[in-house]
């Protein structure tokens, strides 16, 4: 018995089943409802219970109001992965699961999930926020595609964005009663790819008035969800802002290759260009050099889900296997069964996957290495090797505060220039060449 003041709370929607130890009531198992005064209550029965710790099962979204009550009233909540206990045989009951968590947490066996500091949870709540914003705004884009190719108006086609500043003009004139495709033409941006004649050729089409109507809905939606995804971005720097910070930036970062005269950089990429300062302020080195990470965007996900503090996890190998990019061994009877990886739907795996895969092109080493594992093994598993590297790059920088150096990779290069030589010379050797050096 490692924690004799242990209890356990099954979470429902409308029901709370708690169980303490026997010998600390009389009725050790009770049920309490979901309203927050119900919680209340329940926090005042386990301080009177003597219970120091709680163990609960993460069951969607319901266990964060409870989770936030019992921290603020002194109470050590130890967050379950559902997967990581089984209840025993027989009928599953919320009492038995209450129980069995009870049992499991007092005896040590239970491991609690990872949660940042409140300050890192109000980031991430926003930084999601914003992505299903985002998500639903590109839904009325596509209602948009859809009522310019019932009406056979070929303007998503020609330009590459229908939302971007030439389509906008565009289709707020359409909406407004304009119908010269010559007109609307010379609306265009000068620096588009798409000549004035294309333009114009794809402007004729049959302009009905059912279709005109959804298509004014779909416009005036994504301009809506626009300016919540502008609001959103505001709130998360102002939240941002708040984390500890770690270096001081005295230079500001330029917003990549320089602009015309009078041209501004879109909002989009002032958001991205503010957020890769402030994480590199947050994390103290500037993560976004690593090659993969150039966007700010995936240092985004990463402040907000991770948080400046890597210290929950002991080791590199640790914040691998949490993010479900490392091979889980099943062994049984000396041999290993199974090798592959958990499937684990973790938002930052997600963000170092997508910097795996965009090491398909690019001369640096990792580039070269990422091509290399993917025609050995495929693209899917090459992804994850990548994803894998990355993150425990990532991890020794944020914790040993050192920048990317390109250089730690010479050695390495230097292997694999001279096993593709080695190749090389016995390929000319099956065909009866002989390679010199130049």
């Amino acid at each position: 018995m490692l924690r004799p003041d242990a209890a356990g709370i099954d979470v429902g929607a409308e029901e709370l089943w708690v169980a303490v130890p026997e010998d600390r009531d009389e009725r050790p198992v009770r049920c309490f409802a979901t309203f927050t005064n119900s919680v209340k209550v329940m926090i005042v029965w386990l301080q009177q219970c003597g219970i120091q710790t709680v163990a609960m099962e993460s069951t969607g979204v319901l266990w964060i109001p409870v989770y936030q009550m019992l921290e603020a009233a002194g109470i050590e909540v130890c967050l379950v992965n559902a997967r990581h206990y089984q209840n025993v045989a027989g009928k599953r009951t919320d009492v038995q699961d209450c129980q069995w968590l009870q049992f499991l947490h007092s005896v040590g066996l239970l491991r609690a999930s990872f949660r940042p500091e409140q300050a890192v949870c109000a980031v991430r709540v926003l930084v999601r926020q914003r992505e299903q914003l985002v998500q639903m705004r590109s839904q009325h884009v596509q209602h948009m595609h859809k009522s310019l190719d019932q009406m056979n108006l070929k303007l998503h086609y020609v330009i590459s964005d229908v939302v971007g500043a030439s389509g906008q003009r565009i289709v707020r004139s359409i909406l407004a009663g304009e119908r010269n495709p010559e007109v609307l033409a010379k609306l265009r941006e000068r620096t588009i790819q798409a000549t004035e004649e294309e333009i114009r050729e794809s402007l004729v089409g049959d302009y009905r008035e059912e279709l005109l109507f959804a298509l004014g809905q779909s416009f005036a939606m994504w301009e809506e969800y626009n300016r919540r995804v502008n609001d959103v971005e505001v709130e998360i720097e102002k939240y941002t802002a708040k984390l500890e910070t770690k270096v001081e930036l005295t230079v500001v970062a330029k917003l990549g290759k320089k602009r015309g005269k009078g041209r501004r950089c879109k909002p989009q990429t002032r958001h991205l260009a503010n957020m890769r300062d402030l994480c590199h302020q947050k994390f103290g080195v500037d993560v976004c050099q690593i090659t993969g990470m150039k966007r700010g965007g995936i240092a985004e996900v990463l402040i907000a889900e991770l948080g400046p503090d890597l210290s929950a996890f002991r080791s590199a190998s640790a914040f691998a296997a949490w993010l479900g990019l490392c091979p889980n061994h099943e062994i049984s009877g000396g041999k290993i069964l199974s090798r592959k990886t958990k499937k684990i739907k973790q938002p930052v795996a997600v963000a170092f996957r997508l910097a795996g895969q965009s090491l398909e092109r690019g001369n640096h080493y990792l580039n070269r290495w990422y091509r290399s594992m993917k025609g050995r093994m495929g693209a899917p598993k090459a992804i994850t090797a990548a994803a894998h590297r990355l993150a425990r790059i990532f991890y020794y920088m944020v914790t040993r505060q050192v920048e990317f150096d390109e250089g730690v990779f010479a050695k390495n290069e230097k292997r694999m220039e001279e096993r593709m030589r080695r190749n090389l010379e016995k390929r000319a050797a099956q065909l009866g060449f002989k390679l010199v050096a130049a």
